[in-house]
């Protein structure tokens, strides 16, 4: 198989059927060459979407179905995909006909020719509202470029294309969809490029986002820099942490003892040492950096010891072998 598309959806009842026949024609026109699938994952869909993909699979022996028991989210609509997924090269891409099916093939050959792991897709015009989403959006994308290193303009594009095995190595947690690029920079796919990608304004329904995804955003990409950084050696932060807050306490401490023997010997009148204040910061700090220093190990051996479990339930596939 050379190439699979992938298209996560909630609710898109009215764009699936145009969506499908512009990925086919251009598939079909540009790459007759190629073989290809194409695969729809109903989130949890509350209207007809499920109706229409069966309609579709029966009819084109590439469709491919996955129907969540709930809502899950865009995350693990693309896990369940990317396992599934055949081709050489996955483009994901919006159900919501506001990406362009007609930039599969550009994408498709760069991944080969340019010999990339991942290309982002980049909406430099964007048909969206200013201030609910394009100005957020901006100030997301700067804060993500400082902190991952990668110099994409636009991390939260649905259309993206992949080689095979970048797909089949990354697992997604949440909302880290958003994050791919950095997820496949930790986990050794270096290759990374982006290709301005046309964008057009919503056709049916209304936005499935509303504006505490950037809330969110902000939260994950935290999470993402400091997993990225401390995820497989988290004794490395709260060890480092710990102890210096245990030593900053113990010396405060040794200096305040030090302090009332030298007036004793002197024979100068000393309160006494719980009298004074730094004593108990002191103390404070010396039980903080222990419990930091301790979590450290704790957090070694869940690293040591955890499993990845499936976060999603399927209740009905079509057209997979």
């Amino acid at each position: 198989m050379n190439l699979s598309v992938v298209i996560p959806l909630l609710n898109e009842q009215d764009s699936l059927e145009e969506l499908h026949r512009r990925i086919s024609e251009t598939i079909e026109n540009q790459l007759p060459e190629i073989s290809y699938e194409i695969i729809f994952i109903d989130d949890g869909s509350s209207d007809s979407s499920w109706k229409v993909i069966s309609n579709l699979s029966s009819a084109f022996p590439e469709v491919r179905g996955i129907k969540f028991r709930k809502n899950y989210g865009k995350a693990q609509a693309l896990n369940a995909a990317f396992v599934k997924a055949k081709g050489n090269v996955v483009v994901t891409m919006d159900a919501d006909l506001q990406d362009f099916p007609e930039e599969i093939p550009t994408l498709y050959n760069r991944i080969l020719n340019e010999n990339l792991d991942l290309i982002s897709g980049w909406k430099q015009k964007r048909k969206d509202p200013v201030l609910t989403k394009n100005i957020p959006s901006k100030l997301f994308n700067g804060v993500a470029r400082k902190t991952s290193g990668l110099h994409l303009h636009d991390f939260n594009c649905g259309l993206k294309a992949y080689r095979k095995d970048l797909v089949k190595s990354i697992k997604l947690r949440s909302d880290m969809h958003r994050y791919i690029p950095v997820l496949a920079k930790n986990a050794g796919f270096t290759k990374i490029d982006e290709q301005r990608v046309q964008h057009a304004a919503r056709k049916h329904g209304t936005s499935k986002f509303g504006t505490s995804r950037f809330v969110n955003g902000f939260l994950d990409l935290i999470t993402l820099w400091f997993v990225g950084k401390f995820g497989g050696r988290p004794m490395h932060f709260f060890g480092a942490v710990g102890t210096i807050m245990f030593i900053i306490g113990f010396l405060t401490a040794l200096a305040l003892g030090a302090q009332k023997l030298y007036f004793l010997s002197q024979g100068i009148p000393a309160r006494l040492v719980t009298d004074n204040a730094w004593f108990y910061i002191s103390l404070t700090s010396m039980i903080i950096g222990s419990q930091l220093f301790l979590s450290g190990f704790v957090a070694e051996l869940v690293v040591r010891t955890r499993e990845d479990k499936i976060e999603y339930q399927v209740e009905e596939e079509l057209n997979f072998d």
